[in-house]
């Protein structure tokens, strides 16, 4: 069903690595028009060129984005409106993950927590749904890649982050169910990975040598099975763990 997409226009935040970096290439793979947004450009440029050289079916472009900057934000989706017709897909997975307590917490580690894992998601979803109203299109896909700590605050004691986490999975439920109430065929799905090997977790892993540990390609694959879907279903929640494993919510 991946080819009711070929040749629709998606947004990845996060896409120079990491899940938003599988994300993204799995997209192109499906015959997607891909445009990543992240500051890392260069990382980004690379993965296109990369894309390009083996003749994937879609395209990957790249701009520069800080996620705390609303105007950068803007001027993206103005871009993307305006060079490709705006997007049919949103994926937020653009996220920060800052460790330690709340004694021990710094404010701006928690302001840019919450500018990027939850205010640069509302922004980003907002603009979405509105390039969409100007097309006059109810049909799309917003993503919000989430956390197991969204679900079950004891996995990881991380206390602002988790917090975040759970922000967003509200956010999402709220969303569904505005959209339900306009009668809208867009879909809303929050994925929600336990850990996953990524730049970001580098510094994890050594202490979970015995623990299995999901690798991006699954998240991306995870979002490519709910994107495939009919257009009568919506997968609202994925919970993904690997297997064997202890992780119980």
């Amino acid at each position: 069903m991946m080819e009711q997409w070929k040749g629709k226009v998606a947004i990845v935040t996060g896409a120079s690595a990491g899940i938003g970096a599988a994300i993204a290439q799995a997209l192109v793979h499906h015959g997607m028009v891909v445009v990543g947004l992240a500051r890392r450009q260069e990382k980004m440029q690379e993965m296109s060129e990369q894309l390009a050289k083996s003749k994937e079916p879609g395209k990957l472009y790249s701009l520069k984005v800080d996620l705390r900057q609303e105007e950068d934000i803007l001027a993206a989706f103005d871009w993307v409106y305006s060079k490709l017709g705006g997007a049919d897909v949103l994926v937020n997975n653009a996220g920060l993950a800052v460790c330690g307590s709340i004694r021990d917490g710094k404010t701006e580690d928690w302001r840019n927590l919450w500018e990027v894992n939850v205010l640069a998601v509302t922004i980003c979803t907002r603009e979405y749904l509105k390039t969409l109203e100007q097309r006059k299109i109810q049909k799309g896909h917003i993503f919000i890649i989430n956390s197991i700590a969204g679900h079950t605050p004891d996995v990881y004691t991380y206390p602002v982050y988790t917090g975040t986490k759970y922000a967003v999975r509200a956010i999402s439920q709220c969303l569904r169910r505005e959209l339900a109430e306009k009668n809208s065929s867009i879909k809303v799905t929050s994925i929600s990975p336990s850990m996953t090997r990524t730049e970001a977790t580098r510094h994890l892993l050594d202490q979970l040598e015995s623990q299995a540990i999901l690798e991006a390609s699954d998240v991306a694959q995870a979002l490519v099975d709910a994107l495939a879907t009919t257009s009568v279903t919506q997968i609202c929640e994925m919970v993904i763990t690997p297997i064997p494993t202890n992780l119980i919510y």
